[in-house]
């Protein structure tokens, strides 16, 4: 079976987390992804669920917008985010 080659980008953080994970279950980066491809082909889908987050979506940054534009304006108020499992 012919080979080649691909390039992909990803965070440096993210890479050094996945290299990390795919050690730890025998596989390098190039395993990891070639399973991946194998999964995607044979299913002929990817092979698990893929979502949107509801904070990307246009009505939300609709909303970010505005709220940026009047925190510049002088209107509104800076709130602290609530703690994590609050």
């Amino acid at each position: 079976m012919a080979s080649t080659s691909i390039t992909i980008r990803m965070d440096k953080t993210l890479k050094e987390q996945a290299e990390e994970l795919f050690e730890s279950m025998g596989m390098n980066m190039t395993t990891a992804f070639t399973v991946f491809a194998r999964a995607v082909v044979l299913k002929g889908k990817i092979p698990f669920d893929v979502e949107a987050s509801p904070f990307y979506s246009e009505a939300n940054q609709i909303r970010l917008r505005k709220a940026i534009a009047d925190l510049d304006a002088g209107m509104g108020r800076e709130h602290e985010l609530p703690e994590a499992g609050a």
